[in-house]
């Protein structure tokens, strides 16, 4: 196997904060690096970060992780967190067939940390926390494993009626033929093994994504936990009591923090509405994930009141219901991280790019509830080559960031132009470069007679450019046409390294690659902990 390691700005579509806090320009831009700790990417003294919890925290955080982590290739891992080891963090929703690949590059990079921090002097556990709390079904619902040249995108219909915490979902009989068909695309492994035990009827989605990767990185002593039960909550009560206390401090401080983001040249990536809180209330009766919203204070009301739905809450209310059922209140997208690490003794969060661009807004609820502030690091970023790819790629030269910047139909143009008999590049070129030289001349001349005369020259020596390329992709075309082929290996390749416009981290189901490839685990710890701080090719 082998890697290169590209800048990160080769991957499209990445906000302009991730950007610029990968190379340092971001946390130059806040005041006193408060975005993100004054932390950088390539920074390691949190890895020296001292115990952040009393003993009494961690022996019930450890009887938690125990429970949900009953193999006993990770036993040691929960005995450290027992003993007073922190956590490398990572996490991500939990979804049908284990999820994209890049919750194994997520997993795969809080290892390499955490043994890397171990190594260090101060001993560190990987955990992955399972965002089992998260309501969005259609976004969790699907997963895509090649196909031969094509994708086949396998969907678990049975929605909720609600939009209720996904984690808790039970798998029906629906999930029976999904797990058949994967079997026909993966083939016997033990990964697949482990995903046909883990996503069976009657098992919930939380269990299935937890069992699946917890199998999958046992020999690396990862842990997994689903916060969404009573004990956890406990855990987390004093972040949740004070976004509830304290909803008009903090909510103020997110505006200001995000006009400050604004003023600064970037987007605020999770909206502030003007009545949100940073809080959910599960439903008691529909289990339902209902956002729950502010009102002002007024006299009869000096606390403000709370609305979810068509329910109204007092501020007491809601601390009642922490108190007897704190599973009932679930923290946001940008109150998860303070609760999260309110939970568990975390030196350093592993987040994708989103994450570590909102992590900006989430970290003045660090600085007001926690008083500290947890460093983000980046995930591993990649692209996994098999091996009939990688022939194509080079027996058609392809550098990756063309593959990146076509579609099926441009790159297969590419392939036939490149095809062309050497007799008819150089009649093509040749006479491009004589009839460019040409109109260049011409119209600079008619410039000089009169300017109108001299645009209506560009315009007709713009019609005959346009000729020219017609010409070029004609005789593509034929080449196209007469080794079909090539639109053949277009498609493998785009297929494979950019299917449906996106990066294959973000389409390509984990399972696919952790079945086909043995070892694939192993590759990715040790890629993930190399340093490389852009995206990677990686070569299977």
């Amino acid at each position: 196997m082998n890697a290169e390691c590209f800048p990160i700005s080769v991957v499209p579509g990445l906000s302009r904060i991730f950007l610029d806090y990968i190379d340092g320009a971001a946390t130059l831009r806040s005041p006193d690096g408060a975005w993100f700790g004054g932390a950088s990417p390539r920074d390691r003294s949190w890895q020296q970060t001292p115990t952040l919890h009393s003993s009494l925290h961690r022996d019930q955080l450890a009887q938690v992780l125990a429970a949900q982590n009953p193999a006993q290739a990770v036993l040691s891992s929960v005995i450290k967190i027992k003993d007073g080891a922190n956590a490398v963090v990572t996490g991500q929703q939990v979804g049908v067939l284990g999820g994209p690949l890049f919750s194994a590059h997520k997993a795969a990079t809080a290892v390499a940390l955490a043994s890397q921090a171990s190594s260090a002097g101060h001993s560190h556990v990987p955990i992955f926390w399972l965002a089992t709390e998260d309501h969005d079904f259609a976004e969790i619902n699907h997963i895509t494993f090649p196909a031969r040249r094509s994708l086949s995108k396998l969907t678990y219909e049975n929605a909720p009626p609600h939009a209720v915490p996904v984690g808790g979902l039970v798998l029906d009989d629906s999930i029976t033929p999904l797990i058949d068909r994967a079997w026909e695309l993966l083939g016997y492994s033990d990964a697949m093994e482990w995903l046909a035990a883990a996503y069976r009827p009657g098992q919930t989605l939380a269990a299935a994504f937890a069992e699946f990767y917890g199998n999958a990185f046992a020999e690396q002593g990862l842990l997994v936990l689903d916060a969404a039960g009573r004990e956890v909550h406990q855990l987390g009560a004093p972040v949740l009591q004070a976004a509830i206390e304290r909803a008009d401090e903090l909510h103020a401080a997110l505006l200001e923090r995000n006009e400050a983001i604004i003023a600064a040249g970037y987007h605020a990536q999770v909206a502030v509405a003007d009545r949100g809180s940073l809080l959910f209330l599960i439903d008691e009766g529909t289990g339902a994930r209902v956002a729950l919203k502010r009102t002002q204070a007024t006299a009869q009301e000096p606390g403000g009141l709370w609305h979810a739905g068509r329910q109204n809450f007092s501020t007491s209310d809601l601390l009642g219901i922490l108190a007897s059922q704190p599973e009932r209140i679930s923290p946001s997208a940008l109150l998860r991280p303070a609760f999260q690490d309110q939970i568990l003794p975390t030196s350093a969060y592993v987040g994708g790019p989103a994450e570590i661009a909102y992590f900006a807004q989430s970290a003045v609820l660090y600085e007001r509830i926690l008083r500290r502030l947890t460093p983000v690091l980046p995930r591993l970023s990649a692209t996994l080559i098999e091996p009939s790819i990688a022939e194509l790629i080079d027996r058609h030269e392809l550098s990756f960031e063309i593959t990146l910047n076509s579609n099926v139909e441009s790159l297969a143009q590419r392939l036939a132009a490149r095809a062309i008999p050497i007799a008819g590049k150089q009649r093509l070129a040749s006479a491009g470069k004589v009839l460019d030289a040409e109109l260049t001349a011409l119209t600079e001349y008619m410039s000089t007679l009169d300017e109108g005369l001299g645009r209506s020259a560009k315009v007709s020596a713009s019609k005959m450019r346009y000729q020219m390329n017609r010409l070029r992709r004609m005789a593509a075309n034929f080449e196209l046409q007469k080794e079909a082929s090539l639109g053949r290996h277009a498609e493998a390749v785009i297929n494979a390294l950019h299917p449906q416009g996106a990066l294959q981290e973000r389409q390509i189901g984990a399972a696919y690659f952790l079945a086909r490839y043995g070892g694939l685990v192993e590759t990715l710890v040790a890629e993930a902990g190399d340093g490389c701080p852009g995206h990677k090719l990686i070569r299977l």
